[in-house]
């Protein structure tokens, strides 16, 4: 709760549109980005930011729901006057406002914008709870030179916009200008409703690096976009550098939960050399990983072993409950859940996937899985997904250590 100018305390809530239709990409604000869906992203910095009272997603949609609730958010069910296309974001805010009085200060942050993170809006909403502003926006420096569009009425003649052919500056010696990057929009309950503007009263703006500005709009942006979030976005408070141990159910994750009998009687699972492969990088990287095989799965102890033997890792046996039996173990090697990876398929596992500092669900895993898990494989399971959430766990491990990296240079250096 902010405290504002005369005493009196302020609610301070985020909202997410999340509108279901999308004509450029269907169900875009959930659809996959990195192995997280494109609202998670934004959804985990709000949460992170430590600053706000409440946290929501606007939306007309039922698979949203579930994503956004999945994320601890709350629901607002958007009306079908301010889910059209012709709708505008406006319009969809208004009517947040209206039917929660208690909400003082709204700040609307776009789902398509997945590399925020809680620090910048930590430091833009400190500029109204602190500095006293009204309206605060995110905004990216650019150096675009602009030119007037060559229409009709001008004989096709353009003319420059924001510089002078005969003095044409150096990027060094010019400072670019400031445009809107979509990241958010932070407002007082009294300029939306009352003022019917989102930037209004005592104005501030929020500059935010090239790098952290990524939107959305087609599908074209997709790949670059993924390739952005992969490098600069923002993947928990957990650090990806201290896990030490994996753990990984058989069933559903390295095989794709089949069970063959030969003509012998003989117990038999199909296991792919890449998630083989995934296993052994994980353990060449110090990353213990030990194999969880459910009670329910009826595997022999035979094939158990045969298992050990050819993934190298060491197999045990849970029960309905994975949590109890997982708990005990990760007490014995006297480790954190933040220094603990899960991967699991089903209900069983949901608890463990919470709780990880990271964790995965096979692209085919059912939908309490997917959305108990931190990360989402594209690959099914038996078929990969092991393998890709190996690389995901290294890719995050260096990422970490080279930003622990540039920061003991930065200190040293300055």
């Amino acid at each position: 709760m902010e405290v504002g100018k005369n005493g009196e305390k302020r609610h301070v809530a985020a909202l997410i549109l999340a509108r279901g239709g999308s004509k450029g990409i269907p169900l875009k604000n959930i659809k996959m980005l990195a192995g997280v869906p494109l609202l998670g992203w934004v959804l985990r910095a709000a949460a992170d930011a430590n600053m706000f009272d409440s946290i929501w997603v606007s939306t007309d949609h039922e698979d949203i729901v579930k994503v956004s609730l999945a994320f601890g958010a709350k629901v607002h069910p958007r009306s079908p006057e301010v889910s059209r296309d012709s709708s505008s974001s406006l319009e969809a805010i208004q009517e947040f406002a209206r039917l929660h009085p208690e909400v003082d200060v709204v700040c609307n942050i776009q789902a398509t914008s997945p590399c925020l993170h809680p620090f910048h809006v930590k430091e833009a909403l400190e500029k109204i709870t602190l500095e006293g502003y009204d309206s605060v926006f995110s905004v990216v420096r650019r150096h675009q030179f602009r030119w007037r569009e060559a229409k009709k009425d001008t004989d096709g003649v353009t003319a420059p916009l924001n510089m002078n052919p005969n003095k044409r500056p150096r990027r060094q010696d010019w400072d670019g200008e400031l445009c809107e990057n979509g990241s958010f929009y932070f407002a007082s309950r009294d300029l939306i409703l009352n003022h019917g503007v989102l930037q209004g009263g005592k104005m501030g703006y929020y500059e935010m690096l090239p790098e952290y500005s990524v939107d959305i709009d087609v599908d074209i942006d997709w790949p670059v976009a993924e390739q952005r979030v992969l490098r600069f976005g923002y993947f928990g408070k957990d650090k990806p550098e201290v896990v030490q141990l994996m753990f990984c159910h058989v069933s559903g994750c390295l095989t794709d939960g089949q069970t063959a009998l030969s003509a012998s009687g003989d117990e038999m699972v199909h296991m792919n050399t890449r998630d083989i492969m995934g296993i052994r990088i994980l353990k060449r990287e110090g990353v213990e990983v030990v194999l969880l095989v459910s009670n329910e799965d009826d595997m022999s102890e035979v094939l158990s072993d045969k298992l050990s033997t050819r993934t190298g890792c060491e197999v045990k046996h849970v029960g309905g409950e994975t949590l109890l039996d997982v708990e005990k173990w990760r007490e014995e090697k006297k480790l954190d859940w933040k220094e603990v990876a899960f991967m699991g398929f089903d209900e069983p596992d949901v608890e463990c996937l919470k709780l990880a500092g990271l964790s995965a669900a096979p692209g085919d895993a059912p939908a309490v899985a997917v959305n108990a898990a931190r990360y989402a494989c594209r690959a099914r399971g038996g078929q990969g997904a092991v393998r890709e959430f190996a690389e995901h766990i290294l890719l995050l491990k260096r990422k970490a250590k080279c930003q622990m990296e540039r920061d003991r240079i930065n200190r040293e250096s300055f």
